[in-house]
């Protein structure tokens, strides 16, 4: 199980530090014209520049992956649940950004593949410590 949790800290590790790089230039740039992203992109959505988006995006991949990062590392009770929790964030991210972008490319397939990587790792770190715990006691 070694190689799941050092799984879930490298794909904690990669979501918040790309969440953070691509965040940041929405946010200090809504009409996206620093990542060459024309406003028009967002036709089919309820946002009229990238700044809530940018801002979601932040909180909700960046700042928690690094805090789900932090409770995984530290191994804190109840940490598989956080991981799955973030692989079913992230995964609803890309969805909707699917359907209001109504396009997709490769970067949505990779990070919809790290979504669900860290929805099975977390499921299996749960599994682990419920094994863990069932050794304990006999």
């Amino acid at each position: 199980m070694k190689i799941v949790h050092a799984t879930a800290i490298g794909l904690l590790g990669f979501l918040g530090i790309t969440a953070m790089v691509g965040a940041v230039p929405l946010i200090l740039y809504p009409q996206g014209d620093l990542m060459h992203m024309p406003l028009s992109m967002l036709q089919h959505s309820p946002f009229h520049s990238f700044l809530i988006p940018g801002i979601i995006l932040l909180l909700a991949n960046g700042i928690l992956s690094f805090i789900v990062l932090s409770q995984t590392m530290c191994r804190r009770n109840g940490y598989g649940w956080w991981v799955a929790l973030q692989g079913c964030v992230l995964s609803g991210w890309i969805v909707i950004q699917v359907i209001m972008l109504r396009a997709t490319s490769w970067l949505h397939y990779l990070y919809l593949a790290v979504g669900l990587g860290l929805i099975a790792a977390g499921l299996a770190l749960t599994r682990e410590v419920k094994t863990e715990k069932l050794k304990a006691a006999s």
